[in-house]
């Protein structure tokens, strides 16, 4: 099922922003997982997108895939706010609608991978309004997440570790100060806690990004559960080929359960 987010989508698109609802057979938990797929904000990877709210559908839980708008051609302008907006307006959105949709409004994770993973963690710490907001009821309902889950995320505009094509598309090349933009520098305490996984030999995405992150929330005392595994490149979804890494899938179901957001298994 494909959900409209507004009647009238602010600022320029070429491809309408809509939310897609992936719905288990048998649904297990009340909770629900928001998905934003990698791609450097230039396209949306569809294993990251469609396989991870798939896997989500497999657990019992709802999970809903957002096409945030990305730029795919050089001379697109660039992004900001646009995918910004649309990923506050699809929490709201969820959150406006959980008794229809049949899930607890204060159990939605989100969750994203490389560029993602950096809409997820900018959803979770940046505060600030933004233009286009603001357009009815829905727009004053909290847009954070209740936990965040970051797949090799792009976290850092620091020039030594940040990837500079994915803060390009978003800012433009001529942004003269990407620090507000920097999840590691602007999370606070009201930042939600963070399941993070990357591998130490991504060469596309340092994995310092993700160092620096959970670094910022241990001094917020903001909890997080980080897993570093030794090999492996960029994008790999949910790493099918790769069985030492496929195991961030089963820690990140056992988090769930620790969390209360799906039922131990018998």
């Amino acid at each position: 099922m494909i959900y409209h987010l507004w009647d009238k989508v602010p600022g320029h698109y070429v491809e309408e922003p809509v939310l897609t609802r992936f719905s288990p057979e048998v649904k297990k938990t009340d909770a629900a997982v928001l998905v934003f797929s990698g791609g450097g904000y230039t396209h949306r990877a569809k294993h990251e997108g469609e396989g991870f709210a798939e896997m989500f559908r497999d657990w019992g839980m709802e999970a809903f895939l957002l096409s945030y708008r990305v730029a795919e051609n050089p001379d697109d302008p660039p992004l900001f706010p646009a995918p910004l907006i649309e990923a506050r307006r699809a929490m709201r959105f969820l959150r406006a609608n959980a008794k229809e949709l049949g899930i607890d409004g204060e159990k939605i994770s989100v969750i994203g991978s490389s560029a993602g993973g950096h809409l997820a963690a900018f959803l979770s710490t940046y505060r600030a309004p933004l233009e286009g907001e603001g357009v009815d009821e829905l727009d004053a309902i909290d847009p954070i997440p209740n936990l965040q889950i970051l797949c090799y995320p792009v976290i850092s505009a620091d020039e030594r570790y940040a990837h500079g094509g994915t803060y390009r598309k978003l800012l433009g090349a001529d942004c003269p100060d990407k620090a507000p933009y920097s999840p590691d520098l602007i999370a606070d305490e009201k930042t939600p806690p963070a399941f993070i996984w990357h591998t130490s030999t991504d060469t596309s995405v340092s994995v310092t990004n993700s160092y620096l992150y959970a670094a910022r929330l241990r001094e917020l005392g903001v909890p997080c559960e980080m897993h570093v595994f030794p090999v492996g490149g960029h994008g790999l979804g949910q790493a099918p080929l790769l069985p030492h890494v496929n195991q961030w899938t089963g820690l990140l179901k056992n988090h769930f359960v620790w969390r209360g957001y799906l039922p131990a298994e018998e």
